[in-house]
């Protein structure tokens, strides 16, 4: 989402490096190509007037540490305004009512509140044990009976309670029942799915606020699409004047958008930004940290992130398993192989991998492209194709299994061959770091046995022991 935000902020600011300090003049020049990159953006011209005359203020005059050149306190300055204009910290849920706690989801139709709605479950249901929540979801969309359907299925899928509803019941009616449903049958949290327009219009606010009038949600989250740029803000302060919101939910965050709405609805609304729904999965939810996406919009990276996925979606057994595996010198077969590919993919792929990695900004695209996540989707493909005993012994692969392989996982033989070979390489780097790790271990052994004989001490050992007897 903020690659294309961060690739000209990064321009921006390298225009400062050459400088041997912040003066007036280079910090408007630098200022000047921030503002533009922020509107090409779709950020809105209130919100990027604000900013870039806050940035301009701090910036000139202000001293240098010596452990920084320009950029870097420019880069500074910038980061700390991006961390303000978004919410100094994380917003969480506040679920702090008697249960159930109720969670409306109100936005315009095709915002994703529906699929928003079941990660908000998988989200409450994979919470620290203790935090876990016991989750119901209800639709108040008797408009589109696909809809209410859907979260149906989604319920099921994030092992969440669907409580019905049908196209004839008012949308109040369902909510109330709904609510009632889930005190009996002790559902701490009640997410409710409202019904949305394609704009926004009289009859549509007065539905929903009918319906939060029949709950008093402890949470009101405002759904809108990050693609829509600016307009999102606009809506938002629409259903900020008709409901009391309390955050902001920014669907499909994954796409390429070019990051307006995060940085117009916390100025605009004064509503936090709480979470980020980065992908079609329904764990693909996150946590909105305003010092984390600035680092990233900036091109630092953002590890704690990338820290976090990996402990909550990475299968600590298995990967326990390889390296244990690994340790003892075993060999690295192709299902090893083919289970790093897909934990991989389990923490975002390589599109994700490398926007959390600090400095990757500064990568050339030329470089990045390389990196084809196609081309490991095709490795998971060959590698499905093959017989277990072909995982775990790749030498028996002649060439009309090579064929049958190629076939079954609908790619050429050259793939096969290009996977073959790259395996083959990883496994001499796997017994060279084995071997360089037991070399390491006998190292170690000879220093200590020389430190104890510097100290006039002869190793203990069987011989030793022999003679003291």
């Amino acid at each position: 989402m903020f690659e294309s935000l961060g690739e000209r902020l990064t321009a921006a600011l390298r225009s400062v490096a050459s400088r041997g300090r912040l003066t007036e003049d280079n910090v408007r020049d630098s200022v000047r190509q921030v503002r533009l990159a922020l509107l090409e953006a779709d950020v809105a011209l209130p919100v990027v007037r604000a900013f870039t005359a806050d940035v301009q203020r701090q910036a000139v005059g202000s001293e240098v540490l010596a452990a920084l050149d320009p950029r870097q306190a420019f880069v500074k300055i910038v980061h700390a305004e991006l961390v303000r204009l978004m919410g100094d910290a994380n917003d969480g849920l506040d679920l702090a009512v008697g249960p159930p706690a109720v969670v409306l989801l109100a936005g315009l139709q095709g915002a994703g509140k529906t699929s928003t709605a079941a990660k908000l479950a998988r989200h409450l249901k994979d919470l620290e044990r203790g935090e876990r929540k016991r989750v119901a979801l209800v639709s108040t969309d008797v408009r589109r009976p696909a809809a209410i359907a859907q979260l149906a299925v989604l319920a099921e899928e994030v092992g969440a309670r669907s409580i019905a509803s049908a196209a004839g019941e008012a949308p109040a009616a369902i909510a109330a029942r709904a609510l009632a449903e889930a005190r009996t049958n002790l559902d701490e949290v009640l997410i409710v799915d409202t019904a949305g327009r394609l704009a926004i219009n009289a009859e549509m606010m007065a539905e929903v606020a009918e319906v939060h009038r029949a709950l008093d949600p402890a949470e009101t989250l405002f759904v809108v699409d990050a693609m829509t740029g600016q307009d999102a803000a606009l809506a938002a302060r629409a259903f900020d004047q008709a409901l009391p919101l309390t955050g902001v939910v920014l669907a499909k965050a994954d796409a390429d958008a070019r990051g307006g709405a995060a940085l117009s609805v916390r100025a605009v609304t004064g509503k936090p930004i709480k979470f980020l729904a980065v992908g079609e999965r329904p764990d693909a939810l996150q946590a909105f940290h305003p010092e984390r996406i600035a680092s990233r919009i900036l091109g630092m990276g953002d590890v704690l992130t990338l820290i976090e996925e990996a402990e909550r979606k990475v299968d600590r057994r298995k990967a326990a398993r390889l390296a244990k595996k690994v340790q003892r010198g075993r060999r690295f077969d192709l299902a090893d192989f083919q289970e790093q590919i897909r934990q991989m993919f389990q923490i975002g792929g390589i599109d994700s991998l490398l926007d959390k990695m600090p400095g990757m900004g500064q990568v050339p695209q030329a470089v990045r492209d390389r990196l084809d996540e196609g081309e490991y989707r095709r490795m998971d493909a060959i590698i499905s194709s093959m017989t277990p005993q072909e995982r775990r012994f790749p030498d028996v692969i002649n060439g009309a299994r090579k064929r049958r392989i190629a076939l079954g996982s609908g790619t050429g033989i050259g793939d096969v061959n290009r996977l073959l070979k790259q395996h083959r390489a990883m496994q001499k780097n796997m017994k060279k770091i084995t071997r360089k790790s037991a070399m390491q271990r006998v190292m170690r052994g000879l220093e200590g046995a020389q430190g104890v004989a510097a100290q006039g001490r002869p190793p203990r050992g069987p011989s030793s022991r022999r003679r003291r007897r």
